[in-house]
C-alpha cells in the first residue's frame, strides 16, 4: 500500500481536526461539559492548525513551509494541553481559584488581559469531567496534538 501524498495528507490533517472540534462540540453540546479557559485554548489551536492543512490542501504548494506550520501550531495546542494536565495534577490545595466566565472576560477587561487570564487558565481546568482509559480529555488532546505534529514534520522532512 503506497503512502499518502502530501496533499491527501494535508486532508487527513484537516478531516482529523474537524472530527476533533466536532467531538468537542458534542461534549458541550450534548454531554453538557463547559470547556474551561484552557479548553477553548486548545480549540483555537486544532481549528488554527486545521485551518492550515486546508489552506496547504487548496494551495498544493510550499509542502515543507505549510508542514512547518502545522507542526508549530500542534505543538503550541500540545503545550497549553500539558499545562492542564499538569493543573489536574496538582493537589487541592493547589489549584489555582476559579474564575469568570470568558465572555465576562472579554466584557470587561481588555483583550490582552481577557486574553492572558484565558492562556493562564484557573481552578476550571483542574477539573476533570470526563476521562476515557484513565485519561482526561486534555490527555487525548495531547496525543492527538502530537500526532498531528508528527504529520506536519513528516511533511517537512519526507520527499515530494
Amino acid at each position: 500500500m503506497p503512502l499518502p501524498t502530501p496533499r491527501q495528507t494535508y486532508l487527513l490533517i484537516f478531516t482529523g481536526c474537524l472530527l476533533l472540534i466536532l467531538v468537542a462540540l458534542y461534549m458541550q453540546h450534548v454531554m453538557g461539559l463547559n470547556p474551561c479557559y484552557l479548553c477553548i485554548t486548545q480549540r483555537v489551536f486544532v481549528i488554527l492548525t486545521g485551518s492550515i492543512a486546508l489552506l496547504a490542501f487548496i494551495h498544493n504548494r510550499g509542502q515543507r513551509t505549510y508542514g512547518a506550520l502545522i507542526s508549530l501550531s500542534a505543538l503550541g495546542g500540545a503545550f497549553f494541553s500539558s499545562k492542564q494536565l499538569w493543573l489536574q495534577s496538582l493537589p487541592e490545595d493547589q489549584v489555582p481559584a476559579c474564575g469568570p466566565p470568558a465572555e465576562y472576560l472579554f466584557d470587561v477587561f481588555s483583550f490582552n488581559e481577557a486574553l492572558g487570564m484565558l492562556l493562564r487558565g484557573d481552578g476550571n481546568c483542574a477539573e476533570i469531567q470526563w476521562s476515557l482509559l484513565g485519561l482526561s480529555i486534555p490527555g487525548w488532546t495531547l496525543i492527538c496534538f502530537l500526532g498531528l505534529a508528527a504529520l506536519g514534520i513528516w511533511q517537512v522532512v519526507r520527499r515530494s
